[in-house]
């Protein structure tokens, strides 16, 4: 699922649009090949951009606390690095980042390793995870993965979107994290349910997306790719603390005047 997205996303299409300009060139009927069209761009979309670093400069949001970049240890090899960072970001799916880093804790207290975990039963591990969202499933898709892991890597995590989300428990978003924070790879945009909510309400998608998933095709392809890491961290933190799913704070927010959403009281 991971390689068709990438490939959609990658790869516009436009072969038969190429064969009647080269037809129209090729007979005469046009002095030259096509011009290009403005690149469709977010109204006020820097203003706000530059807002939002403001109100995120303090970085005391929850993501910036206790978020995947704070639960793996910083001092491990690098590939039980690697291994911790794809485990918590695994465990935070549908979870508050306090509930993960409390359960990344205790793991880590367990020496979390590919092998510790494939020598774990089930019941331990549950008792270590929970109370993170779908603990059960989340129990079993990572033994899954560990011994994947173990058995085709060499304990290692891959190196790739399009491996990374063949994984089971392991969605594209988790996939562009991974890339980023344990890879240091720009391969996407990760796109969570923060940045998927504020995304729409600023109006940064042309139109309307249903899908995180969506999301991410959408902003890809106007942002400016030296954006594509920071832009998740942003968002998410702004969306923690002030462009709340319900009852959004749009008059502590200094993108009132110019958001399509705003609440202006």
């Amino acid at each position: 699922a991971g390689s068709q997205i990438q490939s959609t996303a990658g790869t516009p299409r436009r072969s038969s649009r190429r064969k009647s300009v080269a037809i129209a060139y090729e007979a005469g009927q046009d002095d030259g090949p096509e011009p290009q069209r403005p690149r469709w761009e977010p109204q006020h979309w820097r203003e706000q951009l530059e807002r939002i670093r403001e109100m995120r400069r303090s970085r005391d949001a929850p993501v910036d606390e206790m978020g995947v970049q704070k639960c793996y240890d910083s001092n491990a090899p690098p590939q039980v690095m690697r291994y911790q960072v794809l485990l918590s970001l695994m465990l935070s799916s549908q979870t508050k980042d306090q509930v993960t880093s409390a359960a990344m804790l205790r793991l880590r207290r367990r020496g979390l390793s590919v092998d510790t975990v494939l020598h774990m039963d089930e019941e331990t591990l549950g008792h270590l995870i929970y109370p993170v969202g779908f603990w059960r499933n989340k129990v079993k898709y990572i033994k899954q993965t560990t011994a994947i892991l173990k058995q085709k890597y060499g304990g290692d995590i891959p190196s790739t979107v399009e491996e990374l989300v063949q994984l089971p428990g392991v969605g594209p978003k988790m996939a562009h994290l991974a890339m980023g924070i344990a890879w240091n790879s720009v391969s996407g945009i990760a796109v969570d349910t923060h940045v998927h909510r504020i995304s729409n309400r600023l109006q940064w998608v042309k139109k309307e997306t249903k899908y995180p998933e969506e999301t991410r095709v959408a902003l890809e392809e106007w942002l400016p790719r030296e954006l594509w890491r920071e832009i998740n961290w942003l968002l998410v933190g702004f969306g923690q603390q002030t462009c709340l799913p319900v009852h959004p704070r749009c008059s502590q927010c200094l993108n009132q005047d110019i958001c399509p959403a705003a609440k202006r009281l």
